[in-house]
């Protein structure tokens, strides 16, 4: 079995390019590539949280016969934090979504944070306010949404959500095609 090569296409089958699966993974760019390459063997733990990050696991990446998952706990879900930026977390609530065409996330955002910008796509964005209220930036217009209430996007200008209030927001956002 060519390890690598398995990797990278399930990478590719989630449509992420190197340096975002090394983002949610939190390794290098330049590893990534040595591991699809087989230039370097990821230790069993790296590899584990390799396949997690893609949505897969030891037993489904190793087996030959694929299965569909349809539903998730919270152990399957990838969790990325960014405190420093004070923007909170992103929660992957479908692991492989990358190979859908919708991809549905939890966004928390620390007070004073907001989300990185996201150009311009083709497809389709809707969000509903779980707790809190954000600031939804469309170019330069922005709306607050309210806990409780909903959006919906066709983003042509560079988007992104921000909290100015004093409390953390919760929204549960999904993108088509995938985009984070």
């Amino acid at each position: 079995m060519d390890i690598g090569e398995k990797l990278r296409q399930l990478r590719l089958q989630r449509g992420l390019t190197q340096e975002e699966l090394a983002d949610r993974c939190e390794l290098s760019k330049g590893f990534i590539s040595q591991v699809e390459r087989n230039l370097a063997s990821p230790s069993i733990a790296t590899l584990m949280d390799m396949l997690e990050c893609l949505g897969s696991s030891l037993q489904a990446f190793f087996s030959e016969q694929a299965t569909e998952k349809t539903v998730f706990a919270p152990q399957d879900m990838f969790v990325k934090e960014d405190e420093e930026t004070l923007m909170g977390s992103i929660t992957w609530l479908i692991p492989d979504a990358q190979k859908n065409e919708m991809e549905p996330i939890l966004v928390e955002i620390g007070p004073g944070g907001q989300t990185s910008p996201m150009p311009p796509s083709e497809g389709e964005e809707f969000g509903y306010v779980l707790s809190g209220s954000v600031l939804l930036c469309v170019g330069e217009k922005k709306t607050r949404v309210k806990t409780g209430s909903s959006f919906c996007l066709h983003p042509r200008e560079s988007h992104y959500l921000s909290n100015p209030g004093k409390t953390r927001a919760r929204v549960l956002w999904v993108s088509t095609p995938p985009s984070f």
